[in-house]
């Protein structure tokens, strides 16, 4: 009988031991959160500190939920990166499935959202509600990851909760392997969303 596994119930060890997932050792793997970014201008800066303040004037009354973090803070950045335009779409709670080999067992969930271009995922953004750890959102945005049906390419993630964000790099040639960034957070000094859209607008063009 098969046997349906919610993505969001997944940890990384039952994606190490049942695909074969490893983290890449080597640090050049993942440089496209970090090298050869694009700056930003004056106006990104000045709407990134408005959405800062707005998310910030939102955790003073939890609890924050999923849809508040997507409309005051993930809706922004998309925008300002420009996947709401030519050459991108957007796609919303697009169900997702992997069958693995022996075929009892299927992994099943709905991806928050999914950037496309020319049918290649470009980045899959996992949000959650303000309180969530994002160490329990990045096993689920790994499994995602590991649906994308264009397996010669790389697939970029994002986990976010609103206060914190963290960029991920799946590839699937041979063994499945992946990174992640740093983590960039809204509880420190300065606006950490500046990093945040270069990194989106840096993946953005990876494609193009």
């Amino acid at each position: 009988m098969v046997q349906v596994i919610q993505a969001q119930n997944v940890s990384l060890s039952y994606l190490e031991e049942r695909f074969g997932l490893q983290v890449a050792e080597n640090e050049e793997f993942f440089t496209e959160w970090f090298e050869g970014l694009p700056e930003i201008t004056v106006l990104e800066k000045q709407y990134l500190d408005r959405v800062k303040t707005n998310f910030l004037r939102l955790v003073k009354r939890p609890p924050i939920l999923e849809d508040a973090v997507k409309m005051v803070v993930l809706s922004p950045l998309l925008d300002l990166a420009g996947f709401y335009s030519e050459p991108f779409f957007i796609a919303t709670e697009e169900s997702i499935e992997i069958a693995l080999e022996d075929e009892e067992e299927i992994i099943r969930g709905r991806i928050d959202v999914l950037v496309l271009q020319q049918q290649l995922w470009l980045l899959v953004i996992e949000s959650k509600r303000a309180s969530f750890s994002l160490l329990e959102a990045i096993p689920q945005g790994l499994a995602y990851m590991l649906a994308n049906p264009n397996p010669e390419k790389p697939v970029f993630g994002l986990v976010i909760n609103g206060e914190d964000f963290q960029f991920l790099k799946l590839t699937k040639q041979d063994t499945p392997k992946y990174a992640m960034s740093d983590k960039f957070t809204l509880s420190r000094r300065g606006n950490e969303l500046y990093q945040v859209l270069s990194i989106l607008k840096k993946l953005g063009t990876i494609l193009i």
